[in-house]
């Protein structure tokens, strides 16, 4: 049987990914410490669908408590299913500018010297699989807050004409400007997978994602935005907002359009490296102001908020991905589930959960 190893296999793109290997008849090996307790408290554990997926998905689901600067643990996993594995997709991180500014040590070994780990076990025992790196827009660091931006009543936007009216290109510079030390390390990754693919002519890729979103996601006030303000309308907690009048921009992309993206590469994956970037673009974006009045139509209640005039550091005012370069790579590719009906769907799926 074919195997699959997801890194980061309870969080809401390893989860997804592991739901849609296992139903392909593909053995999906999971790797997941559930080190997003350790990083954001209780809320943020995984436990719960870790649990939902060994009970659903059997015996094509294996899991490991593992972490991934544990050189030896992966090399354990990798020489056992070596001759088997037909993709590598890597999701896990720390994924938090805040919480890296407080510990750059370990935001650093988890997300570079993990990933370094990863394709050293690539090259050395399984180097025709394919590998996809779930890399960040952050590795743009503030340059997209250098755009001319113009002020709307809900949300900041760019005038039609200007050639980033699209969205923000792979050819954007990541160099010279402000990153986080959390953009700082997932760039440092990215470059590597990069090298990989390049050096040693492996099959790699980066995908700079925009905002990930979906159901699953074990949202909290440091990540994952879309999730946690909703949580916070359904259960009556308070919400801030962090600067730029809450007209900040975001893409929004649903876990299983991200996937799907990941297998459209899988079934024609290029050697070398490749890069794109993954969002909802212009199909799906959404500001602060405007999630805010779909979550108070959703839940039908008002949402208790706050603002503080100090954004946070390196957050971007605007960011919409141009995906045209990988639409044109793989042009069966689109947008499936746009900003309004993935918060939908996150309202109906977590009712239970969160007890509203």
């Amino acid at each position: 049987m074919s195997v699959v190893v997801i890194t980061g296999s309870a969080g809401l793109i390893g989860s997804e990914a592991t739901e849609y290997y296992a139903s392909l008849g593909y053995r999906v090996i999971g790797m997941d410490n559930d080190m997003r307790q350790d990083f954001f408290g209780p809320e943020g554990t995984t436990r719960w669908n870790r649990s939902r997926l060994e009970k659903n998905l059997g015996a094509n689901y294996v899991h490991y408590d593992v972490d991934i600067r544990d050189h030896h643990a992966l090399s354990e996993i990798f020489l056992k299913y070596k001759q088997d594995i037909a993709l590598i997709i890597h999701t896990a991180a720390q994924p938090s500018h805040d919480w890296a500014a407080r510990e750059p040590l370990t935001d650093f070994h988890i997300n570079a010297s993990g990933t370094l780990n990863l394709l050293e076990m690539m090259r050395l025992h399984c180097p025709e699989a394919v590998f996809i790196f779930t890399s960040t827009n952050k590795v743009y660091g503030d340059r997209p807050n250098e755009l001319p931006f113009l002020e709307q009543e809900s949300r900041w936007e760019l005038d039609s004409g200007h050639p980033y009216s699209n969205g923000i290109p792979e050819t954007l510079s990541v160099d010279q400007c402000l990153h986080s030390l959390f953009g700082a390390s997932k760039l440092a990754a990215d470059v590597i997978v990069q090298e990989y693919g390049r050096y040693f002519q492996l099959k790699t890729v980066c995908f700079r994602g925009g905002v990930l979103s979906g159901s699953r996601q074990s949202g909290v006030q440091l990540h994952g935005f879309i999730n946690y303000l909703l949580k916070c309308a359904m259960t009556n907690s308070s919400y801030t907002i962090f600067g730029y009048k809450g007209k900040q921009v975001r893409d929004i992309i649903h876990a299983s359009d991200v996937v799907a993206a990941f297998h459209a590469f899988f079934q024609n994956p290029k050697r070398g490296g490749e890069v794109y970037n993954l969002g909802g673009g212009r199909d799906s974006n959404i500001s602060i102001l405007e999630t805010i009045e779909w979550a108070q139509h959703i839940t039908s209640k008002k949402l208790n908020y706050s603002y503080c005039d100090q954004p946070r550091t390196g957050d971007h005012i605007w960011y919409i991905s141009d995906t045209s370069k990988f639409r044109k790579h793989y042009p069966n590719w689109s947008i499936q589930i746009p900003a309004p009906q993935i918060m939908e769907l996150i309202y109906d799926e977590n009712k239970d959960r969160w007890k509203v």
